[in-house]
């Protein structure tokens, strides 16, 4: 991995010391992310039912001071919404919601359709049997309807598909919702979505957009939706990246190219990984797992002043490329509140110690917090 660039650093630290007087007492500036970027665009982060409950207040305290947006990391997709066919469970949506409304915070449900965390019988016709086309049609439809129903008017937008694109070939993913309903599931998805609730708006996410060939599929697969008629309104680049990869350019080239076709653009699960890939590829997909070892796992005793420096610049980058976007980019959400909770703790080893976020396991604020509070003033 190279280390970050010197002048990059340098023009940083330049614009942190501009906001000091002459005594080197800190002017005026804004102390929370909330603040330095509430006209800029919405920052958000995923949640978990702990953290909207009263259980996890330190959290809370965060989340109602420095975030604009929440998404629920877990409480909306299907496995927890609708365990089975003919049992709901609102409880973690619904403190989402009254969380979101009690802090002034804009909520975004995540997600309705994925070929991960839906239960099995989803999929299963009433023989055992894989469902037909109808059958899978009509739970889709029916489960939309009361989610979506259910909030209506109470959430800014939902992550309407999550992931259906393949990885090292164009075109969608093998998964039990193309297989049984064909291609045309997303765009029934939508439909459903759109019809649950009119007003909100409708995403497709995944994640390794900026990757050039998975790229130009969403860039098919979304245009042809729209074409169609079919509202889609945004597209989530889940932003989990590392400390190097991929490029700030290819970043903003992806920005730039859904962009073009009139979506908002969000980044929506964003977080740096800065322990050692266990594969050489940008696939996060959720099934993949690799064995534990302890070279994958460096920084179980805390993270070198070495690395957080890397940690802050390559936050600093990134958010220096997304300013340059802010007209095209709605939103942006930290997949997470403090590295304690990050999913990167057990993905794709088991039992890591994680360090991707802006906030420690004691949810106080690391150097890349800094870098991020003052990249507005850095990019003026």
């Amino acid at each position: 991995m190279k280390p970050p660039r010197l002048p990059f650093l340098l023009r940083l630290g330049s614009a942190l010391l501009a906001l000091a007087g002459p005594s080197g007492a800190r002017a005026a500036a804004p102390a929370t992310l909330r603040e330095a970027y509430h006209e800029v665009f919405l920052i958000g982060a995923a949640v978990n039912r702990d953290q909207v409950s009263g259980r996890d207040p330190a959290a809370a305290r965060l989340l109602a001071t420095q975030f604009a947006s929440i998404t629920p990391e877990n409480d909306l997709k299907w496995a927890s919404v609708q365990p089975a066919p003919d049992r709901f469970d609102f409880t973690g949506g619904d403190l989402l919601v009254d969380f979101a409304a009690a802090h002034g915070l804009v909520p975004i449900g995540h997600t309705l359709v994925w070929h991960q965390q839906t239960p099995a019988w989803v999929f299963q016709g009433p023989d055992g049997a894989p469902a037909s086309r109808e059958v899978l049609l009509g739970r889709m439809e029916q489960h939309i309807r009361a989610v979506v129903g259910r909030y209506r008017g109470r959430l800014r937008g939902w992550d309407v598909v999550n992931e259906a694109l393949a990885d090292g070939a164009p075109g969608l993913r093998a998964s039990p919702w193309r297989d049984l309903i064909g291609e045309d599931f997303i765009l029934k998805a939508f439909e459903y979505a759109h019809a649950a609730d009119p007003d909100a708006e409708l995403y497709y996410n995944d994640y390794g957009l900026e990757n050039p060939r998975k790229r130009e599929s969403a860039l098919r697969l979304l245009g042809g939706l729209r074409a169609a008629g079919v509202r889609v309104d945004g597209v989530g680049l889940q932003g989990h990246y590392g400390l190097s990869a991929p490029a700030a350019g290819e970043i903003e080239e992806t920005i730039r190219q859904f962009a073009a076709l009139g979506l908002k653009v969000m980044i929506t699960e964003l977080d740096i990984d800065v322990l050692p890939r266990a594969w050489h590829d940008d696939s996060a997909e959720i099934s993949r797992r690799h064995a534990a070892a302890p070279e994958l796992n460096p920084f179980a005793a805390g993270l070198p002043s070495e690395v957080q420096t890397r940690l802050a610049a390559r936050y600093a980058e990134l958010f220096a490329v997304f300013l340059r976007h802010r007209r095209d980019i709605s939103r942006v959400t930290f997949w997470g509140v403090g590295d304690g909770g990050s999913w990167l703790n057990h993905w794709p080893v088991r039992g890591r110690t994680s360090h991707p976020l802006l906030f420690d396991r004691a949810y106080q604020p690391k150097p890349a917090f800094q870098a991020v509070l003052q990249a507005p003033s850095a990019a003026r």
